[in-house]
C-alpha cells in the first residue's frame, strides 16, 4: 500500500515538473507593461498586469507597452522616427504651406490592449497614431493664419490640436496626452515680415509705456509746484513788518554769537543794515 502511494506521488511530480519545464505556465510582465492572453488565436478579455503569474499554459500572452511614449515627426533625420524630412506640410488659413516639427506625447490604454492587438495588432503607432496625429494637424492649421502659429497663438493652436486629437483618437485604446510644437518653418520672406511687425510692436508698446512714464511724471510736477505754490501763499501771509524785524535781530544775534573774531555795529534803525569788521 506505502509502494502504491509512493508511485502516486511520484506520477504527480513528474506531471507537475512536466507542466513547469515544458509547458512553463508562469508568466512575469515586467513594469509599464500589460499581457494580452491569447488561447488558439482567439483574444481573450482582460489583461495581466505587471508581476508575477501563474496562468493556462496553453495560453500565449501577447506583452504590450503602455507606458507614455513619444512620437516625433521633424525635419532632421536624428531626431524623428522615420528617415529624411518627416515635417508636417500644412495650409494656413491664408492658403500659405507651413512646415511643423513636433512631438505627441500617447500612451495605449491599458485596458483597451486586448481589443488594440485583435482589430489593429501590435503595429498601432503608424497605423493609427501617425495618420490621427497628422490628419488633427491639417484639419487645425487650416484654421489659423501663419502668424498665428508662429507666434501669438502658438498655444492655442497646440491646445486645439490635442483637443482634435483626442476625439479622433476615441474608440481607438489610444489616449493622445500632449502635443510639443518644436519648430513652425515658414517661407522666409513670410518669415520676416512677421518678425519685423513683431519688432514694430513691441517697439510700439515700449513707446506706450515711455509715454505713459512721461504722463505721470508730468502729473508729478503738477502737484509738486501746485504744494510749493500753496506753502509760499501760506508763507506770504505771516510775513508780517514784526515779524521780520523779529528775525532781522535774531539774525544779528546769532552773528554777535559768531565764533569767528568780528566786530558788529548795530545801528539804532534796524532797517540800515548792520557793518561787520574783523577785529584784528
Amino acid at each position: 500500500m506505502k509502494v502504491k502511494s509512493m508511485g502516486y506521488l511520484i506520477g504527480i511530480i513528474v506531471v507537475v515538473l512536466f507542466v513547469f519545464v515544458f509547458l512553463n505556465p508562469i508568466v512575469i510582465v515586467q513594469p509599464g507593461y500589460v499581457g494580452v492572453k491569447v488561447l488558439f488565436g482567439n483574444v481573450k478579455e482582460g489583461v495581466l498586469q505587471n508581476g508575477f503569474h501563474i496562468v493556462n499554459p496553453l495560453l500565449n500572452i501577447v506583452k504590450m507597452d503602455a507606458r507614455l511614449q513619444s512620437y516625433t515627426m521633424s525635419v532632421s533625420t536624428q531626431e524623428g522616427e522615420r528617415t529624411g524630412d518627416d515635417a508636417i506640410d500644412a495650409l494656413t488659413s491664408e492658403g500659405l504651406m507651413v512646415k511643423l516639427d513636433l512631438t505627441a506625447w500617447y500612451r495605449l490604454i491599458p485596458e483597451d490592449a486586448p481589443s488594440v492587438y485583435r482589430s489593429i495588432g501590435l503595429d498601432y503607432i503608424s497605423k493609427v497614431v501617425r495618420p490621427l496625429l497628422r490628419t488633427s494637424i491639417r484639419d487645425i492649421a487650416v484654421r489659423y493664419t501663419a502668424e498665428d502659429i508662429y507666434s501669438s497663438k502658438r498655444n492655442e493652436f497646440t491646445d486645439s490640436i490635442i483637443t482634435h486629437a483626442i476625439i479622433l483618437a476615441k474608440g481607438k485604446g489610444i489616449e493622445i496626452d500632449r502635443i510639443l510644437l518644436r519648430n513652425v518653418k515658414l517661407p522666409k520672406e513670410i518669415e520676416n515680415a512677421i518678425n519685423a511687425k513683431i519688432s514694430a510692436d513691441q517697439e510700439a508698446q515700449k513707446m506706450e509705456f515711455v509715454l505713459a512714464k512721461e504722463e505721470k511724471e508730468k502729473e508729478r510736477k503738477i502737484i509738486e509746484a501746485e504744494g510749493i505754490q500753496q506753502a509760499n501763499k501760506i508763507i506770504s501771509k505771516s510775513l508780517t513788518s514784526s515779524y521780520l524785524t523779529w528775525y532781522r535781530i535774531e539774525m544779528l544775534k546769532s552773528l554777535v554769537n559768531s565764533p569767528n573774531n568780528t566786530i558788529i555795529v548795530i545801528p539804532e534803525n534796524l532797517k540800515s543794515l548792520p557793518m561787520i569788521m574783523p577785529n584784528k
